[in-house]
């Protein structure tokens, strides 16, 4: 039987849908046409898939200005062909000028993470969280309480998917050929709207020999 409810809060959505589309032409008559014809976005973001998170409302910025990916935890997983089409898509035909790894303090994905829980199969994306931890063991739990943990255990992270890019043929290639694009490491805080940055890294910058691709032209 179908749930009432449930079914208005869906219709909710297509109505919203209807209201913002007549805003919008009322505002800018020539938004949509402009929109359909190409994008041109500037930035790539990789961010969390948590809904309280949304890169244009964060950012203050317009449909066809970010190309977004979202996923848990905002992780760069070189066996993740979803991330890595999109990354090679933005950075080689969109041509992005910056890609941003945005965290938040709070994840999920972070907090299931660092305990020894088993949550089924979600547990084989996790393990890459865990290595980040392995790798940052003695900083982390050098920290005076649990939330002080998981807050740079979140930004440890975001800091270590920003250098999981850099160790992409993706964008060594496009840092030989073109100069770009510029990589980002951001941490929004849920309490108070603001954006935190972790680590920001320049094109051409020094890569550990073992993840350099001396062949890519």
């Amino acid at each position: 039987m179908t749930n009432p409810s449930t079914m208005q809060s869906y219709q909710r959505l297509l109505l919203n849908n209807k209201v913002w589309a007549e805003d919008t032409v009322q505002k800018d008559p020539d938004f949509f046409h402009r929109l359909e014809k190409v994008q041109r976005p500037e930035f790539l973001w990789i961010g969390c898939s948590d809904s309280r998170v949304p890169a244009n409302e964060i950012t203050g910025t317009q449909p066809g200005e970010i190309f977004v990916h979202r996923n848990i935890a905002n992780m760069v997983v070189h066996t993740d062909l979803n991330m890595l089409s999109v990354l090679q898509y933005a950075v080689e035909v969109l041509k992005v000028k910056h890609v941003i790894v945005c965290g938040h303090y709070g994840c999920g994905g972070v907090q299931a993470a660092m305990t020894h829980q088993s949550m089924g199969l979600i547990n084989k994306w996790l393990r890459n969280i865990k290595d980040v931890y392995r790798l940052h063991k003695a900083e982390v739990d050098a920290q005076p309480d649990e939330q002080s943990r998981l807050d740079r255990m979140v930004e440890l992270n975001v800091q270590e998917q920003v250098f999981d890019l850099m160790k992409t043929s993706i964008i060594q290639r496009a840092w030989k050929e073109r100069g770009g694009p510029y990589l980002h490491g951001w941490v929004y805080r849920l309490s108070d709207g603001l954006v935190h940055t972790v680590c920001d890294v320049e094109p051409g910058s020094e890569i550990d020999p073992i993840y350099r691709f001396d062949n890519l032209g």
